[in-house]
């Protein structure tokens, strides 16, 4: 399916994405609000899917919890924020958080409706099919100018309550999800601070030409005040990497001396720069280390937190 494309500024999200998002992981904070409808016994599966998109609309993560399987539970609590969030935002399409309000369809259906700011989707409930402890809810989703979308939700009975268990085709392993997006976070870490190194680089080559000469430190690269860019303070970069800092990476800079008895114009064109990023917390925030030298020739490999150097295997194009 194709992405959808609405007028409004807010992304909606597909539910293609949603499969996806599930199954791949490629997303606010854990509220400590109770589930709303928490004591209500949820032995009827529609009401038990309706109270877990209502609880995604609203994105409360505490609330959406109590409908997941126990297993899937305990590690969606353990989530990073972010990935929980964004969870429960794939589920009802939306970005921001709603208002979710239930109703009956003209042929007697529940319907789940999500009121985000300047954009909506309502979730259409069809005939529920209840084998023994599963439940098979198939929903169409109306999109305004486009044919609806459809999808099946499965859900399982565990301790008389009804949990959410699959969407679509997927089974929801939220444990085994969580490490392939936790591999994704890293990747995504480790992808910044590569752009991060190639930036630095371009704004120490800005200032040689600027200014003759590379700075000591990163500092001078950092924002400028009102009264205008000087050698001090350039407004190359944001303050974040001026200060050597990247998304859970520690940037390192030195200068490499040009060799000879140049005159000291000439030394200072010559001179070279080398650059490493390196995870803050290896594992966590990272796992390769990096290397990028004056030439744009990058290098990095996993050094359980070391820092890279110009001896690392290449990365990219030779």
């Amino acid at each position: 399916m194709s992405n959808l494309k609405g007028k409004s500024q807010m992304r909606r999200v597909t539910p293609r994405n949603l499969v996806l998002v599930i199954a791949l992981a490629a997303a606010g904070a854990l509220s400590a609000t109770p589930a709303r409808g928490q004591q209500q016994a949820r032995t009827n599966p529609e009401t038990a899917l309706a109270e877990a998109l209502s609880a995604a609309c609203r994105q409360d993560a505490a609330a959406f919890a109590n409908f997941l399987t126990s297993d899937n539970a305990t590690a969606y609590r353990a989530l990073p924020g972010p990935q929980r969030t964004a969870l429960m935002k794939r589920l009802v399409l939306l970005e921001d958080p709603g208002r979710a309000l239930l109703s009956t369809t003209a042929s007697g259906r529940l319907a789940v409706r999500c009121e985000g700011p300047g954009l909506a989707t309502e979730m259409r409930f069809g005939e529920v099919r209840t084998r023994e402890n599963l439940a098979f809810v198939p929903m169409e989703i109306p999109l305004p100018g486009e044919p609806s979308r459809s999808i099946t939700f499965g859900l399982v009975r565990e301790g008389g309550d009804w949990k959410l268990l699959s969407v679509g085709l997927i089974l929801l392993d939220i444990p085994s999800m969580a490490k392939q997006w936790e591999q994704a976070d890293l990747e995504a870490r480790e992808d910044k601070a590569i752009a991060a190194l190639r930036k630095l680089a371009t704004a120490l080559e800005t200032y040689r030409r600027a200014y003759g000469k590379l700075p000591d430190t990163l500092e001078p690269l950092g924002p400028a005040p009102s009264s205008g860019i000087s050698p001090e303070a350039a407004g190359l970069v944001d303050a974040e990497l001026a200060a050597g800092n990247m998304d859970g990476y520690a940037i390192r800079y030195s200068i490499v001396p040009a060799g000879g008895n140049l005159p000291e114009e000439d030394a200072n064109q010559a001179a070279k720069f080398e650059l490493a990023a390196t995870p803050n917390e290896y594992g966590k925030t990272g796992r390769r280390s990096f290397f990028l030298d004056a030439a744009g020739v990058l290098r990095g490999a996993d050094k359980q937190g070391a820092v890279a150097a110009s001896t690392d295997p290449r990365i990219g194009p030779a």
